[in-house]
């Protein structure tokens, strides 16, 4: 299989899933500054319910194994194949 189909449909997959799961999110995020940096920090909070959250996540890791499956297809295909008997 080619990885040009593996790769649009990993990307399809991961675009409606994670936008399901973003879209229809009840959260919040925060970010502080500081000095010294050691001091900064960046909390994100979120909360995702009911069907997006049931389609989302199993269309998001779906998209992730695609991805990889595209990635290893690609070098797979640079890979010369030898022909000697």
């Amino acid at each position: 299989m080619k990885s040009d189909y593996l790769l649009i449909g990993s990307a399809l997959l991961l675009a409606i899933g994670l936008g399901l799961i973003l879209g229809y999110t009840h959260g919040s995020a925060g970010f502080n500054a500081a000095y010294p940096v050691s001091g900064a920090s960046l909390q994100v909070s979120i909360k995702t319910t009911g069907f997006p959250a049931m389609v989302g996540v199993p269309l998001s890791l779906l998209g992730a194994l695609l991805l990889i499956a595209a990635i290893i297809s690609a070098i797979a295909r640079h890979i010369p194949v030898s022909t000697r008997p």
